[in-house]
C-alpha cells in the first residue's frame, strides 16, 4: 500500500498539510518540537484509527479549534485508489471512511493499511510495565488475524464484567461468575495461542535483525513469552483465584497479564542494556514486526522512523539505512534533525525520494 497525497487539518500543531508524496523515501527534517512527529503520527492514525500518542482524541486537535480532518489517498498493489478519511469534532462521534463509505465498527479498518512505527516512544517497551509489550501483540496480530482482534475484545468485554462484579458490595451471582469465566477461558486461550505463535515465528527473525544491526556477535539477545494459560489449565487459574480476585476488587490472573521476557546475555534487558544497546533492540524488534508482517499480510506495510538515530553509534546507524534501503521495504516515512543525515541516506540507496522541512507545523516540500 502506497499513500500518494495526505490532507491534513487541524491535527496537534498542524493546522494544515496538503503533501504529495514520494512511493519510496519521505524525509521530514526540522528541530525537535516542530511538528515531524506529529505529521508521521497523521499517517498512523489513518492505518489504527486513532494516535501513537494521545490517549484521547480531543487531544488531538489543534488548540483553540473544535475538529480535526485527515484525509489519504492510497493506491493498493493492483494499482487500485484507496481513500481513507478520519473526521472528529469535540463531542461527537469519530467518523471513519474508506472510499467514501463509512465504517459500521473501527475494529474493521485494522490491517487494512499495515504500518510499522519505530519511535522515542518505544523505549516503555523496555522500561514500562507488561501492559506495553501485550500493546505490542495486540497491535501486531490484530493487523494480519481478525479472528484474533475478535476474541480479545470479547475476553476484554468479559474481564470487565467480572471485575465489575468482583469490586460489587454484594457477594457475585456465582451461575454469572462461572459462565464469564468460562467465557473468559474460551477467548483467552484462542489469543494464547496466536500469541504464543507470533512470539515464535518473530523471535528469529528479531534475533538475525538484531545480529545485523549490532554487528556484534557477543550480544546475545531472546524474547521469551510468559502466561498463565501456559499449562492449558486458564479456566482453572482463574476461578481458583476468586477469593483473592474478590478481595482485590478485579482478576489477578489471565491472559491480561501476558508479558514478554526481553534478555541481553542471560539478564534481563531493563537492567542490563545500555542506551545503544537497548535502541538498537527495539529498532530490530520493529524490524522485524515489519518483516513478520510482510510474510503474514496481503500487502507490504508501511514503515515510519521517527527519529530514531539517536544515541546510535555511526556503525549501527549505517546498517539501519544498509537494512532499510533494501528491496524489501516499500514506502518509507523518516524524521530527524540533522539534513546531513537525510543526504548520507540519499546518496547511500539512490531511492527516489523526497525532502520536506516541517518548522512550526508548517510543511514545505524542499
Amino acid at each position: 500500500m502506497i499513500l500518494q497525497h495526505l490532507a491534513i487539518l487541524n491535527y496537534k500543531n498542524i493546522r494544515s498539510a496538503d503533501l504529495h508524496l514520494s512511493a519510496k523515501l519521505n524525509c521530514f527534517f526540522g528541530m525537535n518540537g516542530m511538528g515531524k512527529t506529529n505529521l508521521l503520527d497523521a499517517v498512523y492514525y489513518l492505518s489504527f484509527c486513532k494516535s501513537s500518542t494521545a490517549p484521547s482524541d480531543s487531544q488531538n486537535i489543534l488548540h483553540g479549534e473544535d475538529m480535526l480532518m485527515i484525509q489519504g489517498e492510497y493506491v493498493n498493489e493492483q494499482g487500485d485508489p484507496e481513500e481513507i478519511y478520519c473526521g472528529f469534532k469535540r463531542g461527537k462521534k469519530k467518523i471513519f471512511k474508506h472510499n467514501k463509505k463509512e465504517y459500521r465498527k473501527l475494529s474493521e479498518h485494522i490491517g487494512f493499511i499495515p504500518l510499522v512505527m519505530i519511535s522515542p516512544a518505544d523505549s516503555t517497551l523496555i522500561s514500562g510495565g507488561s501492559e506495553e509489550r501485550r500493546k505490542f501483540m495486540d497491535m501486531v496480530i490484530s493487523q494480519y488475524d481478525k479472528t484474533y482482534l475478535h476474541e480479545l475484545i470479547k475476553y476484554n468485554k468479559s474481564l470487565e464484567q467480572r471485575n465489575a462484579m468482583l469490586k460489587g458490595d454484594n457477594s457475585p451471582n456465582e451461575e454469572l461468575m462461572s459462565l464469564l469465566e468460562e467465557m473468559m477461558a474460551a477467548s483467552g486461550n484462542t489469543v494464547y495461542e496466536k500469541r504464543k505463535d507470533f512470539t515464535n515465528k518473530l523471535t528469529p527473525i528479531f534475533n538475525r535483525i538484531y545480529a545485523f544491526i549490532s554487528g556484534n556477535e557477543c550480544e546475545n539477545v531472546s524474547l521469551g513469552y510468559t502466561s498463565h494459560a501456559t499449562d492449558g489449565k486458564l479456566l482453572e487459574a482463574i476461578r481458583s483465584n476468586r477469593d483473592k480476585d474478590r478481595i482485590m476488587g478485579f482478576s489477578l490472573k489471565g491472559i491480561h497479564k501476558d508479558d514478554i521476557e526481553m534478555s541481553l546475555n542471560g539478564y534481563p534487558m531493563k537492567k542490563e542494556g545500555s542506551q545503544g544497546q537497548n535502541k538498537t533492540f527495539l529498532t530490530a524488534l520493529k524490524l522485524a514486526q515489519f518483516y513478520f508482517l510482510k510474510q503474514n499480510g496481503h500487502t507490504v506495510p508501511i514503515l515510519l522512523l521517527d527519529d530514531i538515530f539517536d544515541k546510535l553509534d555511526k556503525v549501527r546507524v549505517e546498517n539501519i539505512i544498509t537494512l532499510v534501503s533494501g528491496e524489501d521495504f516499500g514506502q518509507i516515512f523518516i524524521s530527524d534533525t540533522e539534513r546531513s543525515r537525510f543526504d548520507n541516506i540519499l546518496k547511500k540507496t539512490g531511492n527516489e525520494h523526497k525532502i520536506f522541512s516541517v518548522e512550526n507545523g508548517t510543511i514545505t516540500e524542499s
